[in-house]
């Protein structure tokens, strides 16, 4: 149950600042849900800072929103993707709190008459570390590939063919702190949305030889045995569809591609929500947990459904950053580079065994990729 904006005073009293980054977010699978509890935690907040006389002193607020602002979500999107593309929302198009929260940011702005400003934040694919709280790709990437270097030493892709051959971007969390850093404090960023990534863009058939040398692992010579949306050997796919009419749809007539946008999936040709609870992947987990003295909610809190999105999407994600740069933001990160830190970081939180030592180890446990 959410705490109203009077009980969140309580607990704000004496607290205020400048400038307020605000990053809370609660899962739904329900839309209607997400939009209410999202919405109402900003709502509440902002209520609260009245009650306490806190938004008197207030310059900037900062929110952070998604890709799902351009519906990636639902489906292949219209690319690049840029802060001026519409919004995808009304009669048809089901309901999306990161509207409902810029709605109420940008409505408490305007009735504070120019005291404050606001910027808001699309990074994408987050890379970092969230020690408790495992929902980022690194994490269930680096243990898929730990315990599939202990098992067989071969790292199959888990995901579709399609999204191994894609292209898409990447945000690294420090670079996305340091440029919110950057867009609450620059005098010309105020009342602006903001695409936030990396600065390069990527593709998953050039990580993942990086991935498989980091851990020791080996490239399956054919890695995609039963085709677009098959199965790796004997291992249980997943397929999921997305929206019938992809975001895309909503641009065709204007590109001259009536027509072309076809419904997207989701597809994993090794569903790794089962595969982590296969019972000889469970026991590779528990022995290197064991040997490295991991933490057991590493695995336990591990998304692999998060995974499954990011890695088995049917379609690219590339996303435009001539904004900020028009605007001043010079930061850049190597893609590679931000999983490689974060990799780093993960092993020094007791999440990840240290590769290093993987890679100059045998398999384990012997196991058949059945």
């Amino acid at each position: 149950m959410q705490s109203s904006g009077q009980e969140m005073a309580k607990d704000l009293v004496g607290v205020s600042a400048d400038y307020i980054f605000f990053c809370a977010y609660l899962a739904d699978l329900d839309d209607g849900k997400a939009v209410e509890i999202n919405g109402g935690m900003l709502q509440n907040f902002l209520d609260a800072l009245s009650h306490t006389g806190a938004i008197k002193q207030l310059k900037r607020i900062l929110l952070v929103n998604g890709l799902k602002q351009y519906g990636a979500h639902l489906g292949v999107p219209k690319q690049p993707m840029h802060e001026t593309d519409p919004w995808l929302e009304g009669p048809g198009w089901p309901p999306n709190f990161y509207y409902t929260q810029q709605h109420i940011l940008i409505d408490a702005a305007a009735k504070a008459n120019g005291a404050w400003t606001w910027v808001v934040t699309y990074p994408q694919d987050v890379i970092g570390v969230a020690k408790a709280n495992f929902m980022n790709l690194a994490t269930a990437l680096g243990l898929y590939c730990a315990v599939s270097k202990q098992l067989s030493g071969e790292l199959p892709f888990p995901g579709s063919k399609a999204s191994y051959l894609a292209f898409n971007c990447w945000t690294s969390a420090n670079l996305h702190a340091k440029f919110c850093l950057w867009a609450v404090t620059a005098p010309n960023t105020g009342n602006q949305a903001f695409n936030v990534i990396n600065g390069d863009t990527e593709s998953w058939q050039n990580l993942w030889p990086r991935l498989a040398a980091r851990f020791g692992c080996k490239i399956p010579r054919v890695m995609f045995p039963g085709g677009e949306r098959g199965k790796y050997n004997g291992f249980e796919p997943l397929t999921i569809p997305l929206r019938e009419e992809p975001p895309a749809a909503a641009f065709q007539d204007s590109m001259g591609l009536a027509g072309e946008f076809k419904q997207s999936f989701v597809h994993q040709q090794i569903d790794t929500t089962k595969w982590a609870q296969r019972p000889e992947v469970v026991q590779a987990w528990e022995q290197l947990r064991d040997k490295y003295k991991l933490d057991q909610q590493a695995w336990e809190k591990a998304t692999w459904l998060f995974m499954t999105y990011l890695l088995g999407r049917d379609f690219s994600c590339v996303v435009s950053m001539s904004k900020a740069r028009k605007f001043g933001w010079t930061g850049y990160q190597d893609t590679w580079d931000a999983f490689e830190e974060t990799f780093k970081e993960l092993e020094e939180n007791d999440i990840l065994p240290p590769a290093a030592e993987l890679k100059n180890s045998g398999a384990d446990v012997t196991a058949e990729s059945k």
